[in-house]
């Protein structure tokens, strides 16, 4: 007993003390990051299902014969681009604007953002059969999980993974702008199946980086924005693999 160390018991109760707190910390984050993002995607195919029932006109067998006025107002008009550039504008405005916003603006933001896209996403619906949307978005959320689970438990870092992705990214936005005007088929399998990598390998890189930071001493504004900015780059992650791999495997109208 006269080498018993009497500090050493107090002492490693309170470093266990702090790693559990700190462990529960983080998994309140965690989830509260992945609610948000799920709220996007689940609000994106809401407003783009809705969207698509406003626009168009069916036959009885569905087949889609023409647009309504709201229909031709949202995508046979000038409306179109700010339709599609709105989205990439709360982006913008979210990641420059976010240290200086309070947590309830960066999640009202979010929302919008996701409810805008909503919108423009409209147009899967008008290329791809309904059951192949559902089968891909079922495959892209059963590997989007695997992906970030892995991107959470890794103790390896992917901070080079993520660098040499970000580049990757950018020449693949660089193609796909080129294939407006060539319109290749070839070039577009080929920036799918990229993509897809592409968006796979960030899902991970992205997750790592929303645990690392996590911060236990941050107060309430600044965890807040942390999870809202968490959530859209997961979302980002999820909608543009989802959209990708619908291109390589869904069923065209």
């Amino acid at each position: 007993m006269s080498n018993f160390d009497r500090n050493y018991a107090p002492f490693r109760g309170v470093a266990t003390d702090r790693a559990v707190a700190y462990d529960m910390g983080l998994r309140a984050h965690m989830i509260r990051v992945y609610n948000y993002m799920a709220g996007g995607v689940a609000l994106t195919g809401l407003v783009a299902w809705l969207t698509y029932q406003m626009a168009v006109v069916t036959s009885a067998s569905g087949a889609i014969v023409g647009f309504t006025p709201f229909g031709v107002a949202l995508f046979g008009s000038p409306l179109k681009w700010l339709v599609m550039i709105a989205p990439l504008g709360f982006v913008f405005f979210m990641s420059f604007r976010i240290g200086y916003i309070q947590a309830s603006t960066a999640r009202l933001l979010f929302f919008a953002f996701a409810a805008v896209f909503g919108l423009s996403f409209a147009t899967i619906f008008m290329v791809f059969t309904a059951t192949s949307i559902t089968r891909v978005f079922f495959i892209t959320a059963a590997a989007f999980g695997a992906l970030s689970l892995y991107g959470y438990t890794t103790n390896r870092s992917l901070d080079a993974v993520g660098s040499f992705l970000f580049m990757g990214l950018i020449g693949l936005v660089i193609a796909g702008l080129v294939n407006i005007f060539l319109q290749s088929s070839m070039l577009q399998w080929m920036i799918s199946i990229i993509g897809v990598g592409i968006f796979a390998g960030l899902t991970a890189w992205d997750t790592q980086k929303i645990k690392e930071f996590y911060d236990p001493m941050d107060d309430g504004t600044a965890a807040g924005r942390k999870s809202v900015m968490g959530a859209l780059s997961l979302y980002l992650d999820f909608i543009n693999m989802f959209t990708f791999l619908l291109q390589l495997m869904g069923d065209r109208r």
